[in-house]
C-alpha cells in the first residue's frame, strides 16, 4: 500500500493493510510458541482475537504522523509494521482493563478472562476458574506489551530511526499504566473531582491514543522536538475529546454499536468526566441516588433512570460541548502546526479527518 487507498478516503483499506501486518507478526510468534504445546496455542490465538477489529486509530495517527513528518522515501512495510506495534500495545490495555473493571464483554464477545474462566469450567480441571481467567488475562496483556516493542523494533526501519521512536513509546508505556493505576485508585476512593477525572482520561486514554501515536510516527521519520511538541498541540485536545466521546458511548452507547452492554460504565461504576459533571450539578437527591448506583447491577429499567438524571444535569450537554471544543482546538492547532515546521499537506488532511471520525462516532 502507498497511502493511495487513504488519498481515496478508503479507511478500510488501511485497516485490512494494517491487520495483515499483525497477522504476519503473530504468524511469527505462532511458530515460536508451537514447540510449548495447546496451552500456548490457545494463549496465542486469544492474543489473535484481542487484537482483530476496532477501528485502529492508533495505527492510523502513528502512519500518518510518520507521513506529516516524512522528508524522504522510506519503506511502506516497514511503516505499516511500525504502526502495528500501536495496536499490540492497545490490545494489551484492553485485557488488562477488562479484568481491573470484571467486565463480561469486548467487542460483543466473552473479554478474556472471562473466556479462559468459562474454558476451565468446561474442561473440569481443579482449582479456581476465575483465577485462572484472571492469570491468563494477566499474561496474555504481558504478552502483547512484549509484543508491541518487539514488532517496533524489529520493524524493519533503521535503527537511528527505531531507536527515538521506542523512547517515546517506554513514556506512553509508563504513561498508560500509571494512568490505569489513577484510575483503579478513585474507582476504590469511590469519588472523582472533574480535575480527577480528566487527569486519567489523559494519562489512561487520551495520551496514548493519539499524542502518543503521532510521536512514534514522527520519531520514526527522524523528527525532532519541535515537530513533536507541534504535534502534541493536535493529538493532546484531540485524544481528550476522543476519550469523552468514548465516556458518552458508555452511558448512552447502542451495544450493537459499543459491543458492550446497555449503560456498561455506569455497572462497572467508572468515575468519568461525565459522572463527575453529573454529581456536581444534579439535584442533592438526583445525585445521591447516582452516586449509590454506581457500581451495582442495574436493571435496564434503572439504568434509563440513571442516563436521565446526567442528561437533566447537563452533563450529557457539557460534555458535547468539551468535545466539541477540544477538536476545533486540535484542528486549528494542526494548520498551525503544518505552517511551523511544514508539515505535509496530504497527510495534515487525513489526520484532520481522522479528527472527525475520532470524536463524531454515533451514540
Amino acid at each position: 500500500m502507498t497511502g493511495q487507498a487513504w488519498e481515496q478516503g478508503d479507511q478500510d483499506q488501511f485497516r485490512s493493510e494494517l491487520q495483515a501486518a499483525i497477522d504476519a507478526f503473530l504468524d511469527e510468534q505462532a511458530d515460536r510458541l508451537t514447540p510449548l504445546g495447546d496451552d500456548a496455542g490457545r494463549l496465542v490465538a486469544e492474543g489473535r482475537t484481542a487484537v482483530s477489529g476496532g477501528k485502529r486509530f492508533r495505527g492510523a495517527f502513528c502512519y500518518w504522523g510518520f507521513r506529516a513528518a516524512a522528508r524522504e522515501e522510506y519503506d511502506e512495510r516497514a511503516v505499516l509494521r511500525a504502526a502495528a506495534s500501536l495496536e499490540l500495545l492497545h490490545a494489551s490495555a484492553l485485557v488488562h482493563d477488562d479484568l481491573m473493571d470484571a467486565s463480561d464483554t469486548r467487542r460483543g464477545r466473552p473479554a478474556t478472562h472471562r473466556g479462559f474462566a468459562a474454558l476451565h469450567q468446561q474442561q473440569g480441571w481443579p482449582g479456581d476458574p476465575e483465577q485462572y481467567g484472571a492469570s491468563a488475562a494477566i499474561l496474555l496483556g504481558d504478552l502483547l506489551l512484549s509484543w508491541s516493542d518487539e514488532l517496533l523494533r524489529r520493524c524493519g526501519l533503521p535503527w537511528d530511526r527505531v531507536g527515538p521512536a521506542l523512547e517515546v513509546l517506554d513514556a506512553c508505556r509508563s504513561e498508560v499504566v500509571a494512568g490505569q493505576f489513577l484510575d483503579v485508585s478513585v474507582q476504590a476512593r469511590g469519588r472523582a473531582s472533574v480535575d480527577d477525572a480528566m487527569t486519567v482520561l489523559r494519562y489512561k486514554s487520551a495520551k496514548y491514543s493519539v499524542e502518543r501515536p503521532l510521536h512514534v510516527g514522527a520519531a520514526l521519520a527522524g523528527a525532532g522536538p519541535e515537530t513533536l511538541t507541534a504535534l502534541t498541540s493536535f493529538g493532546l485536545p484531540l485524544g481528550e475529546a476522543f476519550q469523552l466521546r468514548d465516556d458518552l458511548l458508555g452511558v448512552f452507547g447502542d451495544p450493537a454499536t459499543t459491543g458492550k452492554p446497555a449503560g456498561d460504565d455506569l455497572v462497572e461504576g467508572k468515575r468519568t468526566v461525565l459522572v463527575a459533571l453529573a454529581l456536581e450539578s444534579a439535584p442533592a437527591a438526583d445525585a445521591a441516588r447516582l452516586d449509590a448506583a454506581l457500581g451495582t447491577a442495574l436493571t435496564e429499567e434503572e439504568i434509563v433512570e440513571l442516563r436521565g438524571i446526567i442528561a437533566h444535569a447537563g452533563a450529557h450537554a457539557r460534555v458535547e460541548g468539551m468535545i466539541d471544543d477540544l477538536a476545533r482546538r486540535a484542528v486549528a492547532s494542526l494548520a498551525d502546526a503544518r505552517a511551523a515546521v511544514g508539515l505535509d499537506e496530504h497527510a495534515c488532511a487525513v489526520l484532520e479527518g481522522l479528527a472527525a471520525a475520532a470524536t463524531r462516532r454515533v451514540l
